[in-house]
């Protein structure tokens, strides 16, 4: 199994929920404070929605692809960096309510790109106090490779 990632940061969290239940025709797969996603299977995708500062527009946070194992993960770093990128990697790491192994690159145009495997879920989002009521670990994380 193998899906591209998709985490949004939107200014409306709930109305951005039933947008997309609407438009993907599923229900979120996790729902947490700040946070929510959907596993979409046709076509593909986890879809990540990260809740950002009140009335502001949707902004991209950071594009991945969701691997089934930790040894995919560790594929995708060895070739990638045989192929001249600068990869940063996280084992082991709990970010957006699960542990996960990962590796984080960048495109040409600073977005960032993480190759992930879930290894378990979480009741936490991988912030402590305040700010982890925004979720704010993805962003954190992908800001690092830039």
């Amino acid at each position: 199994m193998s899906r591209t990632q998709l985490a949004l940061r939107v200014g409306d969290l709930q109305g951005s929920i039933d947008f997309y239940t609407k438009l993907l025709g599923v229900e979120p797969a996790k729902l947490r404070p700040g946070y929510a996603n959907f596993a979409v299977t046709d076509p593909p995708l986890k879809l990540v929605l990260l809740e950002g500062e009140s009335g502001q527009d949707t902004a991209m946070d950071h594009l991945g692809v969701e691997v089934a194992e930790t040894d995919d993960v560790h594929a995708a770093t060895r070739r990638l960096s045989e192929l001249g990128l600068f990869t940063r990697v996280e084992d082991d790491t709990t970010c957006c309510y699960a542990t996960q192994d990962k590796v984080w690159v960048q495109g040409p145009g600073r977005e960032p790109w993480e190759v992930y495997a879930i290894t378990d879920d979480s009741p936490s989002s991988g912030q402590e106090g305040p700010a982890a009521e925004q979720v704010a670990c993805c962003t954190d994380q992908a800001e690092s490779v830039r």
